[in-house]
């Protein structure tokens, strides 16, 4: 009997690469770069009305808030793709969120540090 596996591995590889070269480029064609800015400002508003929501209690699962919000804007994106929308979405969030807490954190300080300078004798 004669082993087919060297040849279903070469033929797995070749669609692999099939995929990336034509399929990929072919459905990133298939959406304007508008669509796709359109797409991942609804993702962006979905994560930060989520953040809000949970925040206050009034949901328990963020991730679940953002895909339901997303599926009612029927919105024609794959969910791996949706995905990673969304985890880039909480990283950028999360990094501004953290730098507006900074620059509250120093106007705090700063504040605090006038007073102290103004109740101080002289």
């Amino acid at each position: 009997m004669i082993d087919i596996t060297p040849l279903v591995n070469a033929l797995i590889a070749v669609a692999a690469v099939l995929i990336t070269v034509f399929l990929i480029p072919w459905i990133k064609s298939r959406t304007t770069t508008a669509q796709r800015e359109e797409i991942n400002a609804w993702v962006k508003i979905g994560c930060a009305a989520a953040e809000q929501l949970y925040n206050s209690g009034q949901i328990q699962n963020k991730k679940a808030y953002v895909l339901q919000f997303l599926t009612q804007k029927k919105l024609k994106v794959n969910t791996d793709e949706l995905d990673k929308m969304i985890e880039a979405a909480v990283l950028e969030i999360n990094k501004e969120w953290a730098g507006s807490e900074e620059t509250n954190r120093d106007a705090i300080l700063e504040t605090e540090q006038d007073e102290n300078e103004e109740t101080e004798p002289e």
